[in-house]
């Protein structure tokens, strides 16, 4: 025993001596000396946040499904990352927020302050983060660490409001580096045993020199508390949204153009493979960076920038994490023969999802339809380039249930017209809906995945 707390002592050193404080004698108040400090020094930086607002029936917990839209609070955490007021939290906390609020640390011997208003900078569905503002300056920060540099027993500390208790510390090590909570998922997260409860989300996983290495984000429970599985985003990924959120308003994604699959057995020996594991290129796009560089379907992808690839996933995990202006470097086998390629990376086409922040009921709700719809203006058409036609409606998100009789719309469908009349706006796709008669149908064009179709709906 006396060993591992000379261990953690050691582990801390570096928090001490920053703080240039005398720890208590003896090894275990060096021990809590250290806790004592690295709370200290992380703390000031760890922000409440308060959000009200909308969220699509399918982000809701609630069983209603008859609206688009649902009411929500919520509460979480956030870490402050520049002393000008840019804060990192969960895309969750503040998902459909029409107000947002955040209340600073006061100092351990001050009363609680009061709420500062705060903006959306951008959010990223996919990776569950965001990034808000506030208008402060000379704020307390804290820096990104290296995700890729974290052990599995390395000790942590997770910082955060669970259960709206602001400001609470929690402590534990890593259980694992590198999780993939589904196999076909590409977001991997930094496993830990540091308790975490609801309201913790968006605050910082922490390493010993007070580094942020995680966002914590998630559990798994039974009980609906804490039982020893946290997952946190790690930061190498929260640092990359947040740098192209803070550019440019949301996340590009790159791609190379080619479908993989993880190699089996049964695979390999119907392909007549050189291996029985690994990636397997099912398709390669036409014309995609992949097929301009020379690779084919059913080459064995070995490596992608040197690291081996074992699986579909992890190949997947590697080319998502990848920069629009990166070159990779892939290392494949033909055959019997080793080859070398590089690369380019290109924008993935993105989540038709991300339309639904866009909007709100007081100015999107389509009710005869169940939806909420965005018009399509300038902005949209510049995130759905290859439209037919520069006018008509988005479809950003429907109830689950949809008031009509007939094929459902779904999200990401663009309605041209009704009954041959064009829709330029939503109130005007109100409005023809509206004028028609008892049982008279409502013949909608609409735009699927670069294709048109008519869809028929009756209303009682």
């Amino acid at each position: 025993m006396r060993v591992s707390v000379f261990s953690l002592a050691a582990f801390l050193a570096p928090v001490l001596a920053a703080q240039d404080v005398a720890p208590p004698a003896g090894s275990l108040g060096e021990l809590s000396a250290a806790f004592e400090n690295l709370a200290a020094q992380v703390r000031p930086a760890v922000v409440q946040i308060f959000s009200t607002g909308y969220v699509t029936a399918e982000e809701s917990d609630s069983t209603a499904a008859s609206s688009p839209l649902t009411t929500q609070r919520s509460t979480g955490s956030g870490v402050i990352v520049t002393p000008d007021g840019f804060i990192v939290t969960n895309n969750h906390v503040v998902a459909g927020a029409r107000r947002i609020e955040v209340l600073l640390y006061s100092g351990a011997r001050q009363p609680r302050g009061s709420r500062i208003p705060a903006r959306l900078v951008g959010a990223d569905r996919e990776t569950d983060l965001a990034v808000i503002k506030i208008d402060k300056t000379g704020l307390p920060t804290l820096p990104f660490g290296d995700s890729n540099l974290l052990k599995q027993g390395q000790l942590v500390m997770a910082f955060g409001n669970p259960m709206g208790l602001e400001g609470s510390a929690s402590m534990g090590i890593v259980s694992s580096a590198r999780r993939r909570l589904r196999p076909d998922d590409p977001m991997v997260y930094i496993q830990t045993d540091a308790p975490i409860n609801p309201g913790n989300s968006g605050g910082p996983l922490v390493d010993a020199g007070g580094r942020v290495v995680g966002l914590n984000t998630m559990i798994i429970t039974q009980s609906g508390g804490s039982e020893g599985l946290g997952f946190a985003i790690p930061s190498d990924t929260v640092s990359s949204v947040y740098q192209q959120i803070r550019k440019d308003g949301h996340v590009h994604r790159g791609q190379i153009g080619i479908v993989v699959q993880t190699i089996t057995p049964e695979l390999a020996e119907g392909l007549r493979l050189s291996q029985d594991w690994g990636v397997i290129a099912a398709d390669v796009t036409p014309d995609g960076p992949a097929d301009k560089a020379g690779l084919k379907i059913r080459d064995i992808i070995l490596s992608v920038n040197g690291r081996t690839m074992n699986d579909a996933p992890e190949l997947e995990t590697a080319i998502y994490r990848l920069n629009l202006s990166d070159v990779v470097h892939l290392t494949v086998l033909r055959g019997d023969e080793k080859l070398e390629y590089d690369v380019p990376v290109i924008e993935r086409d993105d989540d038709p999802q991300r339309f639904a922040d866009m909007v709100n009921p007081q100015d999107n709700l389509v009710s005869k339809l169940g939806i909420l719809g965005i018009d399509i203006d300038q902005k949209v058409s510049d995130l759905l380039p290859d439209l037919r036609h520069q006018y008509g409606v988005l479809v950003a998100a429907r109830s689950a249930n949809p008031p009509y009789t007939g094929p459902a719309l779904e999200i990401g469908d663009v309605i041209y017209d009704v009954n041959r009349t064009p829709v330029s706006s939503v109130k005007t796709l109100r409005a023809i809906l509206d004028q028609l008669k008892a049982g008279e149908p409502a013949v909608l064009q609409v735009e699927r995945n670069g294709k048109l179709r008519y869809l028929v709906a009756e209303f009682e």
